[in-house]
């Protein structure tokens, strides 16, 4: 995620503000030019920079916006959605099928914070450069998401996160901190996040468009497994039997080693958050540094792109020494370990073959 700043005063914001804490403009993220930017109403009620803005390089007329529809009617979003396209929605917000009940107390402020890490997601895939259309625009292979409670469940059933057919259905439960604590704790997770979660999902989706339909099978089972195995007898044992022993091995987490599926999407969520963190700390300007066998200091270089590097053991030279350091400043705070994953050979052959997918399909797009 890069570092952004108030685009009138320079005051900076985070990538979720909607409104500058310093000089009180209004805020909003560009997709199309993957900013986010101080916005002024017009008299026509769209959307512009403000003048005071520095000039474009190349001169060109302003693009009118409005505000995403869940942005301007609900307070949920910051996306903007460029007036000419018509749409309502932003690309964030479009692909959304079933909204949490309004009408229950306390839904609203779940929604935002859901709606929180889905933004994340959509600027990881946009900076990837990675497919998203919606289900109103592609029913059969759309990506859509539901955010449904256990309260409005049919009697009887429960409310599971998961992904099924390009759905990605989100317990609005998880929106809860407590409640997401507890889960971790139940389930002897090292992590659970809500950005977690739709990473882990976004996966399953991206395994259909791009293993399934990629024609990349033989790769993905020369390096994860054969996904023909039984999904729910894998599972069951799984949860009846945990883990093997040595799983710390192979995989990136005691799930991962569930079922080859399981795998992909652990390990395609471990990718995003590796080219996520280190577009962060490049922006703040951290120095990675590495020690070297001959004793010399190699420093990485501060103004490189993670989200468009060709060379993966560039991502992972830096992602090490990184994860260290970010441990070590929480352990020096009486906190447990900010990054709580070991990182095997195999593991990273797994990352690496998830870069080369990407990497593929960004140049498939275009």
């Amino acid at each position: 995620m890069k570092t952004f700043c108030c685009s009138v005063c320079g005051q900076p914001v985070y990538f979720e503000n909607s409104r500058c804490t310093h000089c009180g403009a209004t805020l909003g993220f560009l997709p199309d030019l993957m900013r986010l930017a101080a916005v002024v109403e017009g008299d026509d009620g769209l959307w512009l920079e403000p003048v005071e803005n520095p000039k474009p390089l190349v001169k060109a007329e302003p693009r009118a916006y409005n505000k995403c529809g869940n942005y301007a009617r609900h307070e949920v979003c910051n996306w903007m959605v460029p007036a000419d396209t018509g749409e309502d929605l932003c690309a964030a917000c479009r692909p959304n099928q079933v909204i949490p009940n309004l009408a229950r107390p306390g839904n609203l402020d779940r929604w935002f914070r859901i709606e929180r890490g889905k933004r994340r997601l959509a600027y990881s895939l946009l900076r990837l450069g990675l497919p998203m259309p919606s289900k109103s625009e592609d029913p059969k292979g759309g990506l859509g998401f539901a955010f449904l409670s256990s309260c409005d469940a049919p009697p009887g059933e429960t409310v599971m996160t998961g992904h099924a057919g390009g759905l990605i259905t989100i317990n609005l439960d998880e929106a809860d901190p407590a409640h997401r604590e507890r889960m971790r704790l139940d389930m002897d997770e090292k992590y659970r996040t809500l950005l977690g979660h739709f990473r882990h999902e976004i996966g399953h989706y991206y395994w259909d468009l791009l293993i399934r339909d990629g024609e990349r099978l033989d790769g993905f089972r020369a390096g994860f497994g054969d996904e023909r195995a039984d999904y729910g007898d894998a599972l069951d044992v799984h949860y009846s039997k945990g883990p093997p022993v040595d799983w710390q091995d192979n995989y990136i987490s005691s799930y991962a080693a569930s079922h080859p599926w399981e795998d992909w999407a652990e390990t395609w969520a471990h990718y995003l958050h590796i080219v996520d963190t280190l577009e962060t700390t490049a922006h703040f300007g951290v120095a990675i540094e590495r020690q070297m066998p001959d004793g010399s200091v190699q420093r990485a270089d501060p103004d490189y792109d993670p989200y468009s590097v060709a060379d993966f053991q560039a991502l992972i030279e830096d992602w090490l020494p990184l994860t260290f350091a970010l441990n070590s400043i929480n352990r020096s705070m009486g906190n447990t370990d900010l990054y709580p994953f070991v990182l095997s050979q195999p593991v990273i052959d797994k990352l690496h073959f998830v870069h080369r997918v990407i990497c593929a399909s960004r140049c498939t797009q275009g």
